[in-house]
């Protein structure tokens, strides 16, 4: 599932590839993108924000797209392959002399002047993995609405950006609370302790091949995906429940 650490990851993959590299092809297979040609223009850099991806190119336009829930970008070496999924799934090719990044599912894509970015991500909190990163911004950003349950303001990338379902679960299960427990009810020296211990997550996994937040081979997540398996620590079942604010459930596990 594409989080922070994902969306990190993937940028790194997509700047080694394009960076400094003059595209040779460009395909965009978005209805309202479909005259849109990037071809001859120098890729100048992949930047992550949060859970979006700015790909810069020369000439001030920026190519934002987001992975949501299945989205992804694969890259591969030219005449090589593509096994990202069928072709119907394509959304968007960016092909270098050498490369080719490919972007399947992409449920959001869109061609932008690079000076309007704050139009699709100047609204996000602080970026636990961005050079912007304000601990104190972010918690105060959360403790905003006392009566929100923590799992859903966790998810608000308002507050602050980079995590999703599994981090949401995972973090409230390190805290010892509830994923449903009002944000104003978190006691103070856990409220303290979450800005670093959310970054401690996302960095943590940020270089990783497999997500984890135990530490332990085979055994890499203490609640999501778990139910109704016992817990690590405590040997209880580990639950599950949608959460969410009515427009998007999502499984919740503590």
């Amino acid at each position: 599932m594409p989080e922070g650490d994902t969306v990190w990851q993937t940028a790194r993959r997509l700047h080694a590839a394009l960076a400094g590299k003059v595209l040779t092809r460009s395909d965009l297979r978005v209805p309202r993108l479909a005259t849109a040609d990037l071809t001859g223009r120098t890729v100048l850099d992949v930047t992550p924000r949060g859970k979006h991806l700015l790909t810069r190119v020369e000439g001030g336009l920026t190519l934002h797209s987001h992975l949501r829930m299945d989205g992804s970008w694969k890259v591969y070496e030219n005449g090589r392959r593509w096994s990202g999924g069928p072709g119907h799934q394509i959304r968007a090719i960016l092909g270098t002399t050498d490369r080719t990044a490919v972007g399947y599912r992409l449920p959001v894509l869109e061609l932008l002047r690079t000076a309007d970015e704050h139009r699709v991500v100047g609204h996000l909190g602080p970026d636990l993995l961005g050079p912007d990163w304000d601990p104190g911004r972010a918690l105060a950003n959360l403790l905003q609405d006392p009566t929100r349950p923590l799992g859903e303001a966790l998810l608000d990338q308002r507050n602050l950006a980079g995590i999703g379902n599994v981090y949401k679960s995972e973090l409230c299960f390190l805290l010892g609370v509830t994923p449903w427990l009002p944000v104003g009810d978190l006691p103070a020296e856990r409220a303290a302790k979450l800005p670093a211990l959310a970054k401690k997550l996302l960095e943590t996994n940020r270089d990783r091949g497999i997500r984890t937040t135990t530490g332990r081979r085979g055994q890499d997540l203490f609640v999501y995906g778990r139910a109704p398996r016992p817990c690590l620590r405590c040997h209880t079942s580990v639950r599950v429940a949608d959460q969410g604010d009515g427009s998007r459930e999502r499984p919740t596990y503590w």
